[in-house]
This record gives structure tokens, C-alpha cells and sequence, in this order.
């Protein structure tokens, strides 16, 4: 045995049609992996159709905190020939399967059904483990006195899936039973005694035939300790709750529903009302209007939803609202995109969306830990400033699955900014939208002693009645766009941007949202004494602390800007705000997240002196023959084994050689 080429970090992966229960296995293995020690970090990658579409969920667990996931597989656990080989019986298939990302010395559990489909990999350095899933289900059921109906059960492969890694990986079965349990609660007792039953089959089985001869081994755990495993719209929903977010409006959109949903199993213990409106500009209308009305209001979603919200930003900036505070869960673009797939894409029209001059903070969550503390933090922005704010995560840090420390909420504070007291100004006549030194007006609530609403969407003067006047429009839209200079000063450095490393290291990377943990992971690995390699981490787009992040940015010699869109977008707001341009542009817009493989060839090419414009996809830095290499694999498959495959479609244009 030994360990991977990523150091002592073990990679599972388990792929199966969508709809197959593999988010359900992956994420009961990691529960009891986590509580047996191990640091956890998982990524599902599934199709944007319901069912039936493949979908794969990686795992890696490690002894040592990780926050991304590699390339390669160690053990391949597969549920159809589509994981083994790819979506071969469509005219453009959407993967290549994973077979090819196995690690040499790695192996494959696959179903006895599946064995036509493994000639067709072509590798001899891999192992092939077949399980007999349909024979030990049969025997399952015929012990619980159901015989002849595996068929009919055949949804417990997934369970049955999970036993066989675990056997294999030697790994005691007794916690992963345990999770299969809580995984479908009490009122299912006798449907999770069979999965039970079934998967300790397969435990078994795996374990008498497999254990032990795979040339990677799971590393020795880590001492138990507190931790738990969370995904990132969890984390910010739970931000939110500790803020005291009083409403959450959304229309279901992915991937941001999941959080809306976390909220709504959650909302009569934390007295939050979660209201789903009929479109996303019903949805921000009515956060706005929540806020005015003096309750924390928030709500969330995706690239397209977002499109449509921002007249409602622009209403709620001109009228001064304390908030909404808004979380884009960016997705591929443009338009639907791929609603399921990873995108920093939303970055530029988060700064600018709207008409007019609109003041808004933008902020962007790095990791799940960050997700919660800026969920929290953002309703303090927003109450302080009276803004709309902008929180970006992605797809990513939605549905990553990471263990982690329980968050340290000892230090946190809510301020609800400045509210109007009536002994301010006795009797005398309340001025919504007072010009005040800090150009922050007290507001009141609904219904409070001596306090009063009145506003328009249309220019106001300060008592929020209609005027055009040129004084007064030259004052008020001062006062509103001078709220950013307040913030920049007032919110610190350590919260506008992060810097990890040798201040004197020589290549800086630069990164912003979920990019974050492949590079950290990535340093980590290239250069662990960490001399050479730095990280600068943007965390508020809007204020942006220009004059700090010049500083850092001129002191490298080298600095890679890492952005997962076409148009390296970060880098375009470093230019505009400071004047540097990185010499180098590493994007990655297939899709997929940065893995930490990729963060480091994107440094070793800059570093060997490749071009000012980096492509990633696939683990490696890419030019413009990597797609069509990737079509010519798969149709020399499909000549191969043309007589099982309909018949060929042309290529697109510019792909036929």
C-alpha cells in the first residue's frame, strides 16, 4: 500500500444515475468517517434534470483539515456502466465517465451486470472489483422473508454500494450502520434495518474478497474531537438565524433553494417567516418592504433570479432601506445556463446591476466557515448603512459537504444602526431622510411613539415628499453614495480582504469566493514551509480596499488571478480599482470548481513562464485542442464498440478533423 500523490489524503467517489440515493450513501459514509476522526470534504457534481441523469459525489478524507477535492480517485464505487464509461449513447456526451481518473493502483467496485462495459476502459493499472449486487439483495430480502423481490428493491444497490467500500476500505461497519439508521429517521425503522441488512452484505463480502488489496490505503484517523459536517446553505442560513433574520422571501431556483428550504424545516423554533412569492421581483419587493418595516430581511438565489432583482435594489437604496440583505448563489450563465454547474460569473453585474448610482456592499464568501459569519455580518451592513447587501457565494459552497470546527458565535453582536428615540428632537416633526454629519438618517419603526413613514422610489427631500429640485438632488444623492466612503472606513481590512502567507513570498495567488480552499490546499502542497507562495483572498468587492490590496499586489513578483469565468472578472475589478494588472489570468469556466491539481499546474505554468491567460479544466492547463481531443476519445470509442451505440451524428462544425 501506499499513499496518494496528494499526500495522505484518501479519494472516494461514488457515481450512479440521479435519483439513485448516491448523495444519500456518500453522505452517511461521511458521517461516520467524521465521527470516527477524519477530516472531510465532499463535492457532488448531478445534472439539472430530476432523475436518471448521472450524477458522481467525491469524497476526500484526510487526517489533516482539507477544503477541496483532487482529480484522481482511489476507489471507484459504480452504480451503472455511465460512471464507468460516460454517457456514450448520446450524440455529445456530457462526461467521459471516471474510469480515466483513476490513480494508477487504484481500483473499481462495480455490479456483476457491469461487466460487459469493462474492456471498454483499456486500463490494465487499475483493479476491477465485481460485487454480485442483485445475489446478495436476493438473499438479503429472503432473510426478511421477501424472496424474489430484489427487483423491486433494487434502490438499496445505493446502500448496498456504500457496504461494499466500506469492506474493501476495511473499515468498521458498526458507525456507517449507525448513519444508515439516522439517515432515514424513526418512522422508517424497518426500511433502514434492510438497507441494514443489505449493505452489511455487501460490508462483508467486499471485505472477505477486496480488503486489503488496493494499493491505497485510508489513513490512520485523527483523535475524535468536536466537529461537524455542514454544507454552505446551511451555513448561511444558520447565519441568518443568528443574526435574527426576521423574513426570508425567495422563488425556487437552483441551487439556492436548499437554503430556503433549511429555513422553512427550521423557521417556527427561530420565529422566522419564510415566504415564497411568485417571482424574484416579488421576492426582493417584499424584503424590501420587510425591512422597512423593522425586521431583518433577507433573500436568496441564483444568476437568473438575480437578473430580475435589480429595480428592487435600486428601490431599496433610493428609499433607503436597511437592507435586504441578498445572496446569489452564482450558477452557470448566461441565461438558465447549467443550473446545477459552478460559476463565478455574477461578479461585475453584482457591482453595477441597477440604474443609476446605486450604493450597495458586495461581499463574497470564501468557505462554508465564511458563509456564516458573513450572513451574519451582512445584516450589521445593512442596518448600519441602510444599503442593500450583496452576499455572492456559488454552487460550490452551496452543496459542499466539509467538517469543521462548531462556529464561535462568543464574539458576535448584532447592530441594528441607528434608530430614531423621540427624545432626540422632543416634539418636533421626524425627517425620514435627515441630512445628518454621517449621512446615515435615523429611521423609526412602524408604529412607533413619535416616529413616522413616508418615502417614494421617486428623488425626496429629506421628509421623503417628492421633489426635483437641483440642491436638493445634488444632497441626497451625496448622501446616499457618501454611505460607501462611511463603510470604507469604518469596516476593517481583515474583513475587506485576507492574506495567507510569507508577506515576502515572490508569486502571489489571488482569488476570491469558493476558490479559496483549492489554493490554500494547493500552497499547502507546492510549498508547506510557505516561502515562495502567498495567497491574497478578496472578501468585499464593494467598498474595496484599493489602497492595501495595491500595496500587496506590487510587492510580488509574480501574482496569478484565479477567476471561475471567461472574462477574468476579478482581475478586471483589481485594474479598475487599483491600476495593477496581475500578469497572469488563470480562468476555468467548464463548469466545474478548481481543484487543487488545477491550482497548481495554473502556478507551475505561470511560474515556468506560460502565457498572461491560463485555461483549466479536466485537472491540467488546457488550450484550444482540449475539447476536440476530448470528442476524437469518445468517437473512438464509438467506432470501437459502434454495434452496441446508435448510429454516429456528425460533429459540430470545426470539430471534424
Amino acid at each position: 500500500m501506499r499513499e496518494s500523490s496528494v499526500g495522505s489524503s484518501f479519494s472516494w467517489m461514488i457515481g450512479g444515475p440521479q435519483g439513485s440515493g448516491i448523495n444519500v450513501s456518500a453522505e452517511t459514509f461521511a458521517k461516520a468517517l467524521s465521527r470516527a476522526g477524519y477530516y472531510i470534504f465532499g463535492q457532488i457534481e448531478y445534472h439539472s434534470n430530476i432523475k436518471g441523469k448521472h450524477s458522481a459525489y467525491r469524497l476526500r478524507i484526510s487526517p489533516v483539515p482539507v477544503s477541496s477535492h483532487v482529480e484522481e480517485v482511489h476507489l471507484l464505487s459504480a452504480l451503472d456502466e455511465e460512471t464507468l464509461v460516460g454517457d456514450l449513447y448520446h450524440e455529445f456526451p456530457a462526461h467521459p465517465g471516471h474510469a480515466h481518473e483513476m490513480a494508477p493502483g487504484g481500483a473499481i467496485l462495480y455490479d456483476r451486470e457491469c461487466r460487459k462495459y469493462i474492456d471498454w476502459i483499456g486500463r490494465s493499472d487499475i483493479l476491477y472489483w465485481e460485487i454480485p449486487y442483485a445475489e446478495l439483495l436476493e438473499q438479503s430480502l429472503s432473510e426478511l422473508g421477501k424472496p424474489g423481490q430484489a427487483r423491486a428493491y433494487r434502490i438499496i444497490n445505493n446502500s448496498m454500494v456504500l457496504g461494499a467500500s466500506v469492506g474493501a476500505l476495511g473499515f468498521d461497519f458498526d458507525p456507517v450502520a449507525e448513519a444508515i439508521r439516522e439517515s432515514f429517521g424513526a418512522k422508517a425503522g424497518r426500511v433502514a434495518e434492510m438497507n441494514v441488512l443489505a449493505a452489511r452484505r455487501a460490508c462483508d463480502y467486499a471485505r472477505e474478497h477486496f480488503a486489503g488489496k488496493i494499493a491505497f490505503r485510508l489513513p490512520p484517523a485523527p483523535p475524535p474531537r468536536e466537529q461537524i459536517l455542514i454544507k454552505g446553505t446551511q451555513a448561511v442560513a444558520l447565519g441568518k438565524l443568528q443574526a435574527g433574520c426576521g423574513i426570508q422571501t425567495y422563488y425556487p431556483i437552483s441551487p439556492a433553494t436548499d437554503e430556503s428550504v433549511y429555513l422553512e424545516e427550521n423557521q417556527r423554533e427561530h420565529n422566522v417567516v419564510v415566504l415564497q412569492t411568485e417571482d424574484e421581483v416579488s421576492a426582493i419587493d417584499a424584503a424590501v418592504m420587510a425591512a422597512h418595516g423593522g425586521v431583518r430581511a433577507a433573500t436568496s438565489t441564483s444568476g437568473p433570479g438575480f437578473a430580475l432583482m435589480p429595480e428592487g435594489l435600486g428601490f431599496a437604496a433610493i428609499t433607503e432601506a436597511p437592507g435586504p440583505v441578498v445572496v446569489n448563489y452564482q450558477r452557470g450563465g448566461p441565461s438558465t445556463g447549467m443550473p446545477t454547474r459552478w460559476e463565478q460569473g455574477d461578479l461585475s453585474f453584482a457591482l453595477a446591476a441597477g440604474q443609476g448610482d446605486i450604493p450597495r456592499v458586495v461581499m463574497a464568501s470564501g468557505d462554508i466557515e465564511e458563509s456564516f459569519f458573513d450572513a451574519f455580518d451582512a445584516f450589521n451592513y445593512a442596518d448600519r448603512y441602510q444599503v442593500p447587501v450583496i452576499l455572492l457565494v456559488d454552487k460550490h459552497l452551496a452543496s459542499c459537504y466539509q467538517t469543521m470546527p462548531p462556529f464561535d458565535t462568543a464574539r458576535l453582536e448584532i447592530d441594528r444602526g441607528a434608530i430614531y428615540h423621540p427624545s432626540q428632537n422632543g416634539n418636533g416633526e421626524f425627517f425620514r431622510h435627515a441630512f445628518t454629519p454621517s449621512g446615515i438618517s435615523p429611521r423609526s419603526i412602524p408604529g412607533q411613539m413619535g416616529g413616522s413613514f413616508w418615502t417614494t422610489s421617486d428623488e425626496h427631500d429629506p421628509r421623503g415628499h417628492i421633489t426635483e429640485s437641483i440642491a436638493n438632488r445634488l444632497a441626497m444623492v451625496d448622501k446616499r453614495m457618501g454611505k460607501l466612503e462611511l463603510a470604507a472606513r469604518e469596516i476593517p481590512d481583515e474583513k475587506k480582504f485576507r492574506f495567507y502567507g510569507n508577506r515576502g513570498a515572490t508569486v502571489l495567488a489571488l482569488g476570491w469566493g469558493s476558490t479559496k480552499g483549492a489554493i490554500l490546499d494547493a500552497l499547502r502542497r507546492l510549498d508547506p514551509e510557505g516561502r515562495t507562495y502567498a495567497f491574497l483572498q478578496v472578501r468585499i468587492m464593494r467598498p474595496f480596499a484599493a489602497q492595501s490590496i495595491r500595496a500587496l499586489l506590487g510587492a510580488a513578483t509574480k501574482v496569478v488571478c484565479f477567476d471561475g469565468n471567461y472574462s477574468a472578472q476579478l482581475a478586471q475589478l483589481v485594474r479598475a480599482e487599483t491600476g495593477f494588472d496581475p500578469q497572469h489570468k488563470a480562468v476555468k469556466y467548464d463548469g466545474r470548481p478548481f481543484s487543487e491539481d488545477e491550482i497548481v499546474a495554473a502556478l507551475e505554468h505561470a511560474v515556468a513562464g506560460g502565457g498572461d491567460r491560463i485555461v483549466l479544466s479536466g485537472g491540467r492547463v488546457v488550450g484550444p485542442e482540449f475539447a476536440h481531443a476530448e470528442f476524437d476519445r469518445m468517437v473512438e470509442l464509438r467506432r470501437k464498440h459502434g454495434k452496441m451505440l446508435p448510429p454516429m451524428v456528425p460533429l459540430p462544425p470545426g470539430y471534424n478533423r
